[in-house]
C-alpha cells in the first residue's frame, strides 16, 4: 500500500519534471500532518533535502512547540534543519497588509534567500490535491476566469508541490503506517475562514454526495488545464492585434476598441493594470458607446473615447491651472516653463519657426492670463480659418491621443479665450498683422 503512495508521487514528480535527484532542495516543515509526510516521502525516494521551519510568532507556546517538533523530528531522522523567526503582526502592520499576505511575503523572501545561501534548486511545499480542489471551489466562488478553474500549478517559479497528485486521506495512512506523529495548528479547526468553512463543513457534505468527489473535480481540472492552453494560445493573437504603438511617454498601454471583441480578452488585457472583475465587465459594456469614460484601478486609470482605449499610471495627476497675471517667468509642473515678454514690432519683424514659441498682437491680449488644460466645449479659431471650432475636433484631426488631448495646455486670456492651443496653433484673432503696434512673445518648454 505505502509501495504506491511512494509510486505515485514519483510519476507525478516526473510527469512535471518537479526534482533531479542530484540536486538539493528545501523542504517546507510546518510540523502539521501534510508537511511531515512531504519530508519523510521524499527522504525515502532518495532525494537531497534540508527542512526549513517558519516561526510566526502568532500562537505563542503552539508556536514555540511546533518549531521544537519540527527540530527534535530532523535530528532523529538525521535531516539539516532550518529555522527563523519573524515579527509577522509588525510587517502586517507596517506593510498595512493582513496577518495572512504577511506570513506569505516573510516565508517566500526567506525560501529565496537561504536557497542562494545553500545552493537549493527549490522549495518543497506539501500542497495536496484537497487542497487543489479547495482552491477550485473557492475561485469558482468568487467568480473566477477559466485560470481560476485549474487548480494549484505543480510549480511556480522554484516553488515545488511533489504531492498534489495524492489525497489527504492517503498522507495520514502513510504517517499511520509509520507510527510518525505530528502536530495540529490549532487555527485550522476554526471555521473563520472560507478555506476552513469548505473544509470543515461543505467538503463531508460533497462526500456524502459522491465520495470521489475530490478526484473527479481535481480530473476536471485537469482537462480544463488544456482547455486554458488553447483559450491562452487564442488571448495571446487576439491580445497583440489589439494593441496600439505607445507614443506618449505617460501611457503605458493602448488599445482598438474594435478589436476588443470578448470580455475574456479585455480581462486578459486589463487585469495586470489593477482592473477587477466588476470593472472589466463594466468597461465591456461601454465600448460601443462613442462617449469618453474615465474609469480607475488602484494603480491605474482607463480612458475609453473614439476609437482606442489608454492606460495611464493614476500619479499621472495633471498639474493646477496656473495664473498669469502680468509677463515674466512661470514654473508649470515640475520641467515645464511659460515665458512672456512684449516689445515694439520693429520694422523687418521674423516669425518664429518654433512650435513652442509664437508672437502675438499685445494690444488684443487682456491680463490676467490663465494657462490651463483643455476642457469640455473649448471652441477657438485656428490660424486661418474663418471660422470657430472645436477645440476636441481639432485635435481629433490632429490624431492626438486621449492622454495628449487631456493634457494638452491652452493659454486664455482673461475674458477665457483661447489665444493659444500650446505648441499646436494660435488663435487667428490674436495674429501679428500689419497693424500690430506691439507684440508679445511666449514660449513654453515642453514635456520632457
Amino acid at each position: 500500500m505505502m509501495r504506491k503512495l511512494l509510486d505515485k508521487v514519483t510519476a507525478f514528480i516526473e510527469k512535471h519534471q518537479l526534482m533531479n535527484p542530484d540536486k538539493l532542495y528545501l523542504v517546507a516543515l510546518s510540523g502539521g500532518r501534510d508537511s511531515v509526510a512531504l519530508l519523510l516521502i521524499l527522504r525515502e525516494l532518495g532525494y537531497r533535502i534540508e527542512a526549513v521551519h517558519c516561526n510566526f510568532m502568532l500562537r505563542g507556546e503552539e508556536s514555540m512547540r511546533d518549531e521544537q517538533f519540527c527540530r527534535d523530528l530532523c535530528l532523529r531522522i538525521n535531516v539539516p534543519f532550518h529555522t527563523v523567526h519573524f515579527d509577522t503582526r509588525a510587517y502586517s502592520a507596517l506593510h498595512k497588509v493582513s496577518i495572512e499576505m504577511a506570513a506569505r511575503d516573510l516565508r517566500y523572501a526567506h525560501f529565496k534567500k537561504l536557497c542562494g545561501d545553500i545552493h537549493a534548486a527549490g522549495v518543497c511545499v506539501a500542497h495536496h490535491m484537497d487542497d487543489s480542489v479547495e482552491t477550485i471551489l473557492l475561485n469558482l466562488l468568487r467568480g473566477t476566469g477559466i485560470h481560476g478553474l485549474t487548480g494549484i500549478a505543480p510549480r511556480r517559479d522554484n516553488i515545488l508541490r511533489p504531492l498534489l497528485g495524492v489525497r489527504r486521506k492517503e498522507l495520514e495512512d502513510y504517517l499511520a503506517f509509520h507510527g510518525q506523529e505530528y502536530v495540529d495548528d490549532s487555527t485550522n479547526f476554526v471555521p473563520d475562514v472560507n478555506r476552513n468553512r469548505l473544509r470543515l463543513s461543505v467538503f463531508p457534505l460533497l462526500r456524502e454526495i459522491n465520495p470521489a468527489f475530490v478526484e473527479n473535480i481535481y480530473r476536471c481540472a485537469g482537462y480544463l488545464k488544456e482547455v486554458e492552453q488553447v483559450y491562452d494560445g487564442t488571448i495571446d493573437k487576439l491580445s497583440a492585434a489589439a494593441k496600439l504603438p505607445v507614443t506618449d511617454s505617460l501611457t503605458v498601454a493602448c488599445f482598438q476598441k474594435a478589436a476588443i471583441q470578448s470580455e475574456g480578452l479585455l480581462f486578459r488585457l486589463l487585469s495586470p493594470y489593477g482592473f477587477n472583475a466588476s470593472q472589466i465587465e463594466d468597461i465591456f459594456s461601454h465600448l460601443s458607446s462613442s462617449q469618453n469614460r474615465r474609469f480607475l484601478s488602484s494603480t491605474h486609470e482607463l480612458v475609453v473615447g473614439g476609437d482606442v482605449m489608454e492606460v495611464m499610471p493614476v500619479g499621472n495627476i495633471l498639474p493646477k491651472p496656473v495664473k498669469i497675471p502680468e509677463t515674466g517667468t512661470y514654473v508649470v509642473g515640475d520641467n515645464e516653463r511659460l515665458r512672456l515678454k512684449c516689445f515694439d514690432k520693429p520694422s523687418a519683424f521674423s516669425w518664429s519657426q518654433s512650435p513652442n514659441t509664437v508672437h502675438l498682437d499685445a494690444d488684443k491680449i487682456r491680463f490676467p492670463l490663465i494657462l490651463r488644460h483643455a476642457e469640455n466645449g473649448d471652441r477657438f479659431q485656428p490660424l486661418g480659418m474663418t471660422g470657430k471650432k472645436l477645440l476636441s475636433d481639432f485635435m481629433t484631426d490632429l490624431k492626438m491621443s486621449l492622454s495628449e488631448k487631456r493634457r494638452q495646455w491652452v493659454l486664455v486670456d482673461a475674458d477665457n479665450q483661447i489665444i493659444w492651443v500650446v505648441g499646436r496653433r494660435i488663435d487667428h484673432r490674436y495674429r501679428v498683422g500689419d497693424g500690430t503696434m506691439h507684440i508679445m512673445e511666449i514660449g513654453f518648454s515642453p514635456f520632457s
